[in-house]
């Protein structure tokens, strides 16, 4: 039964995906809101997808916090591919920070190019990684988006609680805002070694705000209690 639902899933899932990629194809040269609308949609057609296929319902809480402050990146644990859809239905269009290798995608990276989103070679020390900061500044004050970033650097198994990358806490020092921390155990339905897993709840915690003007260092080792705290009790 659990493979006859996982193989449901992985149809349903790549269908929706594509299907909803080629029909939004027109938007790729149309004002970025239209593509943004589509992004949104998806987002809430894979939640509906996790449901139907294998009974996995997705409960948000701490919704009242992304009301508390305007301005605002959100720092989020990454356990599968799951968040970047999950995360989208509760923000506003928001922008991610992904790998180089995702945009050399045929039709999903041209999408991630028009959505704003920001690459990084995370194998190597670069001139242009060396000024990510500064690009990452610049988004966020022209789009006036949400960043999502995952300080893990890369997908983790749910009980990993490996220390978060640096990167994070220097992009939080140059911009000067809000960061809204997340832990999300979705890695519980999607792992990253093995199976799909059905009839769970995948459980998306939006903690407090922590201010921007924390010391770096103090900052991202709050950051880092605060999300692996919260997912020793969802997981």
């Amino acid at each position: 039964m659990q493979f006859i639902k996982s193989l449901i899933f992985y149809l349903l899932f790549y269908f929706v995906v594509i299907t909803v990629l080629i029909i939004a194809i027109p938007t790729l040269i149309m004002p970025k809101k239209f593509t943004l609308l589509f992004g949104k949609f998806l987002a809430n057609l894979i939640i509906l997808v996790l449901k139907v296929s294998l009974n996995v319902k997705v409960f948000f809480h701490g919704l009242d916090n992304l009301k508390k402050t305007e301005k605002f990146f959100v720092a989020s644990a990454h356990q599968s591919l799951l968040e970047t859809f999950i995360l989208q239905s509760p923000l506003n269009f928001p922008i991610f920070i992904l790998k180089k290798e995702l945009l050399k995608i045929p039709l999903f990276g041209w999408y991630l190019k028009k959505l704003g989103c920001i690459s990084i070679d995370r194998n190597k020390i670069s001139r242009e990684n060396l000024n990510f900061s500064d690009e990452v500044s610049k988004v966020i004050k022209d789009a006036n988006k949400t960043l999502i970033i995952f300080p893990q650097g890369t997908r983790k198994s749910f009980d990993d609680r490996s220390k978060f990358k640096k990167g994070f806490a220097r992009i939080y020092n140059d911009l000067r805002i809000a960061c809204l921390p997340v832990a999300i155990n979705s890695g519980k339905v999607w792992p990253k070694s093995g199976g799909l897993v059905p009839n769970q709840i995948i459980k998306v915690s939006i903690l407090n705000i922590l201010p921007s003007g924390i010391e770096q260092n103090k900052f991202a080792t709050e950051v880092e209690k605060l999300i692996y705290k919260e997912l020793d009790k969802i997981s």
